[in-house]
């Protein structure tokens, strides 16, 4: 968001507020619906990278793996724990029953069996983190890491924007919000494509810049298109009411 906020602010004003009221046209930038940068959940090495750059992918895929026998080896051995803290249990119930065992035994054989239950949870959880998922369908703008490279938690693996729809963020004076409204329709030029577009406005922000005299605005192109990419920049034509 910040960077997109920092390339708008550059182009925005290639044509001036006062510029684009006698022209009707407003620099504009595409910038994706969702992106992040996918991080390491754990200090581990990198088994496989399943992503490149400006590759594709779908909600769910694994981007990425951790060489994580040691996980696995936690998670069997919290397993057997709870297979063995249940058995004493039991063992202790029909000792009960026999008057062989009281309450408290059975009560403290209770508690270790949702302990070692605990234990296996937070295994599988730490299993869990060896594999990087999306968290949703797009594609991939920077690849940070390599197989067989080690990374400490935290440390950035992957930079992915969504396929789309598009988001088109833009200045116009603040004047037009006498007539400028969510819905309101407008054309969009690319400079990469060189096509125009249909789009309309989707959200006004809440605030006027007062030193420029503008707000910003985003908007959404009506066609999904598929030589459209995140970065792209144009002008946006408006025509105000007579």
């Amino acid at each position: 968001m910040i960077r997109a906020t920092a390339l708008l602010a550059a182009i925005s004003f290639a044509v001036t507020p006062a510029q684009a009221q006698d022209q009707g046209a407003i620099r504009v930038l595409l910038t994706p619906e969702l992106e992040t940068t996918l991080a390491s959940p754990m200090l581990g090495r990198v088994r496989n990278v399943n992503v490149s750059l400006g590759s594709s992918f779908d909600e769910g895929k694994v981007l990425l793996d951790f060489y994580c026998d040691e996980q696995a080896a936690r998670e069997r051995i919290a397993r057997a724990e709870v297979a063995g803290a249940r058995e004493n249990y039991e063992a202790k119930l029909r000792l009960q029953g026999l008057q062989s065992a009281g309450e408290v035994e059975v009560a403290i054989a209770a508690a270790a069996v949702d302990r070692a239950r605990g234990e296996l949870q937070l295994a599988r959880v730490q299993k869990a983190q060896c594999t990087v998922s999306a968290p949703f369908a797009g594609r991939a703008v920077k690849v940070h890491v390599k197989p067989h490279q080690g990374v400490n938690a935290g440390q950035p693996l992957v930079e992915i924007v969504s396929r789309g729809p598009f988001k088109l963020r833009l200045n116009v004076p603040s004047k037009w919000l006498a007539w400028l409204k969510p819905g309101t329709p407008f054309e969009v030029s690319i400079d990469e494509t060189g096509k125009s577009y249909p789009a309309s406005v989707t959200a006004i922000n809440a605030r006027v810049d007062a030193a420029s005299q503008s707000v910003e605005l985003e908007g959404t192109i009506a066609e999904r298109a598929g030589e459209l990419l995140a970065g792209m920049s144009g002008t946006a034509r408006f025509k105000p009411p007579q």
